[in-house]
């Protein structure tokens, strides 16, 4: 019966060994999984962090245009208020050399 016994746990023993050799191979084979998804995910990371980067390029550009375009606008109106009150002016004075 000893012999048997002994035979028995040779026997547990090797499916021990294949077993902790499966679990090996498991354990690295997610590792690399596990790897491959964080390098996707940082590679994601990085084109989405890049597209925000350049949208947000892109606007502070339109809105810096636009500022120079409201800047350009806004002493267009002013030129046109000063030419307004210049003729206003000119026009009281042809009505007033008129009446006289």
């Amino acid at each position: 019966q000893l012999h048997l016994t002994m035979s028995e746990r040779n026997e547990l023993t090797k499916i021990l060994e294949v077993v902790q050799k499966e679990l090996q191979e498991k354990e690295s084979e997610m590792k690399r999984e596990i790897s491959e998804y964080k390098s996707r995910l940082l590679e994601a990371e990085k084109e989405h962090q890049d597209a925000l980067t350049g949208a947000t390029q892109k606007n502070e550009v339109e809105i810096e245009a636009c500022r120079e375009k409201i800047n350009l606008l806004e002493q267009f109106i002013s030129s046109q208020k000063l030419e307004i009150e210049h003729l206003t002016s000119n026009k009281e004075e042809l009505n007033n050399s008129v009446k006289e």
